[in-house]
């Protein structure tokens, strides 16, 4: 089994490279974990730098003791898959969160298309973005990653036009695709993005707006998948035919 992930915001150490793990990750680690001595730990900033640690001791309930002797950056991988997430209903956005930083995107673009029952306004709209950031961040440790997806801002579907002009591949799941995203062209570098609609579907007007950005819409698969597990599913299509899950 692979060692467990702790988040740190700086990878500074004492003498003989001694670090202290405390406050939330450290009573995560020795209350919960009850990791002890000879044990190994990665500790990561979840933007790529990581650092392998072997558990030295432990203090009270919240202070854990390792060695950290060497600090490495995981580069990011190519090409990148960028998923437009419409708002789902309930905490389905969670999950969708969730289940797409362990499949391994880069980033998650929160949009509220004009279909969306779910809409971010005001404190609302803060707390629940707050929870999308707070998911990815405890899913990419669950799934032992060292650079965690970005969750953007909430976007406006002309500003998920902007993204798409800018992409490599601009790809919308659409019914009206006639092409399957299984056999797309794929760019071996630059940008992937992906658009999920909500559960009432792509509007017309928002796919004409995306096709005239250079979007294209393609199918998945001959079943409707919900908007929650759509972006996961496509996005490990994705990964799987470009080589990252190689």
């Amino acid at each position: 089994m692979t060692a467990p992930v702790f988040v740190v915001e700086h990878f500074r150490t004492g003498d003989g490279g001694r670090y202290v793990l405390d406050g939330p990750e450290g009573r995560h680690a020795v209350s919960v974990k009850r990791l002890r001595a000879g044990e190994e730990v990665v500790l990561t900033d979840g933007a790529g730098r990581w650092a392998d640690c072997v558990v030295l001791d432990t203090e009270g309930k919240d202070r854990l003791i390792v060695r950290l002797d060497s600090v490495a950056e995981q580069p990011e991988e190519e090409p990148r898959i960028t998923v437009v997430q419409a708002l789902p209903k309930g905490d389905r956005g969670e999950l969708a969160v969730e289940t797409m930083t362990e499949t391994g995107v880069d980033t998650v673009v929160p949009w509220a298309a004009s279909r969306c029952i779910t809409q971010w306004k005001g404190e609302r709209g803060v707390k629940a973005l707050a929870k999308w950031r707070a998911t990815a961040r405890e899913a990419g440790k669950q799934s032992r990653r060292v650079r965690f997806p970005e969750v953007a801002d909430a976007m406006t579907s002309r500003q998920v036009a902007a993204l798409l002009a800018k992409a490599d591949l601009a790809a919308v799941l659409h019914e009206s695709g006639d092409e399957p995203l299984a056999t797309a062209e794929l760019p071996a570098r630059g940008e992937i993005v992906l658009v999920i609609g909500p559960e009432g579907g792509v509007s017309p007007e928002e796919l004409a707006l995306f096709t005239e950005a250079g979007a294209r819409a393609y199918r998945l698969g001959r079943s409707v998948l919900r908007t929650s597990t759509a972006g996961t599913a496509a996005a490990a299509l994705l990964l799987g035919r470009t080589g990252r899950w190689s």
